[in-house]
This record gives structure tokens, sequence and C-alpha cells, in this order.
């Protein structure tokens, strides 16, 4: 199982892509879609979308992981961020990618078994958990490669 994991932004897109090898989970690629803030939605949304295309096209994941959102104040951003998903959610299908959500605490639990954990536990764990975390990643790779292992733990180390 090859999974792309996706922390959902449109300011700033995480992507890691990992597969389970050798009893362990090992990242092959990461990196965050960053757009220009001077760019209207639409124009941000067609940069990730030619970003992310390229990603699965070069990589050819079977699988998406991708965090659900949860916005209590900015209305805005969650809209721009809901319409991220969906361009992401539709680019996996159309890739022939089997699509899986997972909420911040559902992935906080599979990462380092407690639903509160702070960021910087996670980094920690993920970094335990996964080969080839590069020292430079940045928060929301971390996010990304974090979605992925919870997908890994429940749907991909039997495959």
């Amino acid at each position: 199982m090859r999974v792309i994991g996706i922390d959902p932004g449109y300011d700033r897109l995480g992507v890691a892509i990992l597969e389970f090898e050798n009893g362990k989970e090992s990242l092959l690629f990461s990196t965050c879609i960053e757009t220009d803030k001077k760019l209207n939605l639409n124009e941000r949304l067609f940069t990730i979308g030619n970003q992310l295309t390229k990603i699965i096209k070069e990589y050819q994941p079977d699988t998406l992981a991708i965090e659900t959102i949860f916005f209590n104040q900015n209305q805005k951003t969650a809209i721009g961020v809901a319409e991220a998903r969906g361009l992401i959610i539709y680019l996996a299908q159309q890739n022939n990618c089997q699509v899986y959500e997972f909420g911040p605490q559902e992935i906080k639990i599979a990462v380092t078994g407690y639903g509160k954990s702070d960021k910087s536990a996670v980094i920690d764990m993920v970094k335990r958990l996964v080969i080839n975390v590069p020292e430079t990643a940045l928060d929301d790779e971390y996010d990304a490669i974090a979605v992925s292992i919870t997908c890994l733990a429940q749907y991909g180390r039997s495959r």
C-alpha cells in the first residue's frame, strides 16, 4: 500500500508519500505546497491541483489519507480549506486512489496513543516511527506524515 497523506490547506498544504516496508513506515517523499497570498482562491487551488497532479503521477499512490477540517472561528478560511479538500479528493478519485478521512484526535491517538497530544509529541513520534523524515520538514509535512501513519495503521499493514 502506498499512501499519499495530506494536511489540507490553500495557503500551505502538507504532502507525504509513505509505504510500509520491513516492519516500519518509510517516507518516500514529503513537501509543502505553498501558494502565493497575492493570488485569489481559484488561482491558489489551480496551483495546488497542478502540483498535486505531478506528485500523484510520479509516485502513483493507491490510497489518499486526508485530515478532516475543524474550524470554530474563521469561516472564510474554513470554506477555502473545504474547497481545497474537494479538489484533493477529486484528484485522488480520478487517479484511482481509495480515500480515507481522519480527524485530528484520531490521528493523535494513532501516532502517540493519546488524543490530546500536542504538536511536539506528534512530531517526536513521527520521527521514531518513520524512516527518512528530513530534518527540514515543516509542521504541515509532519501532519501529512501523521495522517499517512494513521491510514497505514488502520488499513495498510496487512496488505
